[in-house]
């Protein structure tokens, strides 16, 4: 089974988180720059770490993760070694697209690279498998981090998402370590169609 049918089929248990999650802000610094949405990410006992690692000193930012490659293609990201993941949904627009921003009840078409915060690694790409995934926006088919992270994106736009546990797959896992924080780089194919 691929890692996004399981992003699906948690899409109902994220859709809990979801409506838990504290609204978020945005750091708009002009309308061509990147932008940059911090949200709080809502607490819950089913995902708090059993153990979690020493800390570097401080949380990453977008700006700390790269990103590298064309819209269109397969990104190749690097996450940094001297700074801890981010305990909160990180949302940063690496290249701006155009049109309306996506709402909930739209329907997306989005290419997207996975990759797992611990272990540095890709675990999925629809880029690799030169197909698009498409979804409803905020209709609990996906995890909360995609649900709440996508608002806005316009199409022909590239995103970073760094999705904490508790908006990912959290303790349980689903195939995927538990309290897991991932980071997608995502295409927006197309939006409301």
């Amino acid at each position: 089974m691929q890692t996004l049918g399981r992003i699906i089929g948690i899409g109902t248990i994220a859709a809990a988180t979801v409506a838990l999650a504290a609204c978020g802000s945005s750091d708009d610094t002009s309308s061509s720059a990147p932008t940059t949405t911090k949200a709080s990410a809502a607490s819950s006992a089913a995902s708090a770490p059993a153990a979690a690692p020493p800390s570097k000193g401080r949380e990453c930012t977008a700006d700390d993760i790269g990103v590298s490659g064309d819209v269109g293609k397969a990104p190749t990201i690097t996450i940094p070694d001297d700074c801890d993941p981010p305990k909160d949904l990180i949302v940063k627009d690496l290249v701006q697209g155009s049109g309306p921003g996506a709402a909930a009840g739209q329907q997306l078409t989005m290419n997207y690279a996975l990759i797992t915060w611990s272990d540095k690694k890709k675990l999925d790409s629809s880029f690799d498998r030169g197909k698009p995934f498409q979804l409803t926006l905020g209709a609990g088919q996906v995890i909360a981090g995609w649900d709440e992270g996508l608002v806005g994106v316009q199409q022909g736009a590239r995103r970073l998402l760094i999705v904490p546990p508790n908006l990912g797959y959290g303790a349980g896992g689903n195939g995927i370590k538990p309290n897991e924080t991932l980071i997608f780089v995502t295409d927006a194919v197309a939006v409301g169609k």
